[in-house]
């Protein structure tokens, strides 16, 4: 009786071992929660962004207002600054003795000290987007201490703090709670929409299916218990959500388990990944859906190009072999961090094998390879890893005669094929003026009607960029300077606290190309104007260093193929 009550107690001691051993690798009393009260999450770790994973937890500001109070996790120094306008916008980087760094992005303000010295540092680099490194323990805070407020600053469309916690030494970040920080959270995951995708042997779509699912309580299941699918093999993905009380938004899971006649063939876990491979997710979900759809798919087999580290089990990279008459229960299980779990059981068997429709393509290109055309007009080189699978690429050309555009337009297959790297583009001119080469760009169209500018240089008779993108190119030219308008200014600026322009391009630019850069002077001394990218708005906040009288206000702003724009006002103060 002893010894069947021992082995009763070490069942169960093992069970909970297994079912926390992530957690308990992390101190659960050592962060305290960087903002009182409540937490309430708009995004959770590991979350399916657009061509990245979410590396921290978004905590909604508790009156939907900038200005809260943030406070530091534990004892710590600051070893980072960034002030950027996209991005992060205004972030803080502590680090912690027990080898674990905080981070606190899209804030509006930080401890009055490290502000100071933030500004005495941009003034002395004459620049607003600065990356500071202060020595260990200029500015140190104890656990508790508030170390600044709340925002929106950089890409964020709403007050909330992005909070990270990182390994100081590798940089990767780690799911913020498991490290014991409590929000609050009892319901269990959504599952929505089941994706099935018919493979052939090198793990290529033949066809997709996409399936509404029926719930019972945190059970789910098909309309009927088995599904007969036309082909040997399939692959799957699951639409899926998280929520946590006291908030309706729609976040990510914490992990997915596939079970195949009660095996486990593949699974994930959203606790830490390094920013190297966040790309990847772009292989992880059903990358077509998102882009045309804005719809989130796990999907739960792997791409031959995939190498997020996410992954547990991956049997048969979580391909299903199907049996004809013989039917396969499949299982898949979804939990959050807390433990919650919601599961989706049916049955699958192969049915009519039919032959798949013939692909109408130009070249094919291997992921594993390097892969480079040449056309009369156009070069093009993509590095070995650019692609997650190999690509039947459709390519075509067509002529634009609208003014502007001098070359002819290469259609090169479509926005909906996702690209890791950066790729190599090069484009043949057509009617190109001599004085206007200066202004050419390479120009893109993907599912947006309005060209983008990616940049540009000449390079063997060709104009060069890097693109990260299928889809239309031409080169168009650029004369136009970009817009400067006043939105708080006028001739007294008497009691004023700042006043703002609003600049704008005419071409929206790639992520790799900066749109414009600017510089501001008062009386010819150079002045900080922050630069709220997202609205386009440089912004100047009155600080005292401009004295009371008349002054000469000069903004000069150059975009990226040169074009200049000069606005002088005097004012007065």
């Amino acid at each position: 009786m002893r010894l069947s009550l021992l082995l009763i107690l070490a069942t169960i001691f093992l069970f909970s071992f297994n079912l926390f051993e992530s957690d308990k690798e992390y101190p659960q009393d050592y962060f305290r929660s960087p903002v009182s009260g409540t937490i309430r999450l708009s995004g959770t770790f590991g979350e399916l962004r657009p061509n990245h994973l979410h590396a921290g937890i978004d905590i909604k500001a508790k009156d939907g207002k900038i200005g809260q109070a943030l406070y530091a996790a534990a004892d710590g120094y600051v070893s980072r600054i960034k002030m950027q306008s996209g991005g992060y916008g205004k972030v803080l980087y502590i680090d912690h003795p027990n080898g674990f760094t905080t981070v606190y992005a899209h804030m509006h303000e930080f401890d009055k000290e490290v502000e100071n010295y933030v500004k005495r540092m941009q003034k002395e680099k004459e620049s607003f987007a600065v990356e500071l490194f202060p020595k260990p323990n200029q500015f140190s805070f104890k656990k508790g201490d508030k170390v600044g407020k709340l925002g929106m600053s950089g890409r964020s469309y709403g007050p909330h703090l992005h909070f990270e916690i990182r390994d100081t030494k590798t940089e990767k970040p780690i799911n913020p709670l498991l490290f014991g920080i409590n929000v609050t959270d009892n319901i269990p995951p959504r599952i929505h929409q089941l994706k099935i995708y018919n493979l052939n042997d090198k793990r290529e779509t033949q066809k997709t299916k996409t399936i509404d699912l029926l719930k019972n309580g945190k059970r789910y299941s098909v309309r009927k218990d088995t599904l007969t699918i036309g082909a040997w093999r399939v692959g799957l993905a699951l639409k899926t959500y998280d929520n946590q009380n006291g908030a309706s938004n729609w976040n990510g899971i914490y992990s997915l388990e596939m079970f195949q006649d009660d095996q486990p063939i593949y699974d994930f876990k959203m606790e830490t990944f390094s920013f190297d491979e966040t790309r990847y997710i772009n292989a992880h979900l059903d990358y077509e859906e998102q882009v045309v759809k804005k719809s989130y798919f796990n999907r739960c087999y792997e791409l031959p190009g995939n190498e997020l580290s996410i992954y547990g089990t991956r049997s048969d990279a979580g391909m299903i072999s199907l049996k004809k008459g013989k039917a396969s229960k499949i299982e898949m299980v979804i939990k959050d961090v807390a433990g919650n779990r919601s599961t989706l059981k049916f049955w699958v068997k192969r049915g009519e094998v039919k032959d798949p429709p013939s692909k109408m393509f130009n070249y094919i290109l291997p992921y594993n390879e390097d892969n480079q055309i040449e056309t009369g007009g156009l070069s093009l080189f993509l590095k070995k890893g650019t692609l997650y699978e190999n690509l039947y690429l459709k390519y075509n050309t067509s002529i634009d005669e609208s003014e502007g555009v001098f070359s002819t337009v290469h259609q090169i297959h479509d926005y909906k094929t996702p690209a890791h790297r950066y790729f190599d583009i090069g484009i043949e001119p057509s009617g190109l003026p001599e004085n206007l080469r200066e202004k050419a760009f390479i120009a893109y169209c993907g599912k947006s009607k309005s060209p983008q500018n990616c940049g540009g240089k000449w390079k063997d008779g060709k104009l060069t960029a890097k693109v990260r993108d299928f889809g239309n190119y031409c080169i168009m030219i650029d004369t136009k300077p970009p817009t400067i308008q006043p939105i708080r200014f006028k001739s007294n600026m008497r009691g004023a606290s700042r006043m703002t322009f609003k600049v704008k391009e005419n071409f929206d630019t790639a992520r790799n190309i900066e749109p414009f850069s600017y510089k501001v002077t008062v009386d010819g001394k150079w002045i900080l104007m922050d630069y709220d990218g997202k609205n386009d708005l440089l912004i100047h906040r009155f600080d005292g260093s401009i004295e009371k009288g008349k002054h000469l206000l000069r903004i000069e702003v150059t975009d990226d193929r040169g074009n200049e724009k000069v606005y002088e006002r005097e004012f007065t103060r």
